[in-house]
């Protein structure tokens, strides 16, 4: 299981794919259980390509179900959380840009 760096919340794997200052690219596999809980990012969008599902990104707009090849991208400014449907194993792509990354949590 891995930390992200400044963050309190485990997740199965984590692969970085990329990443420079305003870009980052990851593979992010959340083991059943787990999630990335509610937050949002003040500069940059994530775009979430479903690898293996489904899961679900919740965003205080609505919440959006994703099987395999689905992808979503969530706005800056957007409080959202992602996790497997029905808590469930899930394993995507994250692209997080263009801008500098922030991760400021949200109360559910």
């Amino acid at each position: 299981m891995t930390i992200p760096k400044n963050q309190r919340y485990v997740i199965e794997d984590r692969q970085m794919i990329a990443e420079v200052p305003d870009l980052r690219v990851q593979i992010l596999t959340l083991a059943e259980g787990e999630e990335v809980p509610w937050h949002f990012h003040t500069n940059i969008a994530d775009t979430f390509a479903c690898l293996e599902g489904p899961m679900v990104v919740q965003a205080k707009t609505g919440d959006h179900d994703l099987g395999a090849g689905d992808t979503l991208s969530v706005p800056p400014g957007t409080p959202h959380r992602v996790a497997g449907k029905g808590g469930g194993r899930c394993r995507f792509l994250i692209v997080q840009g263009v801008g500098a990354y922030d991760y400021i949590p949200v109360e559910s």
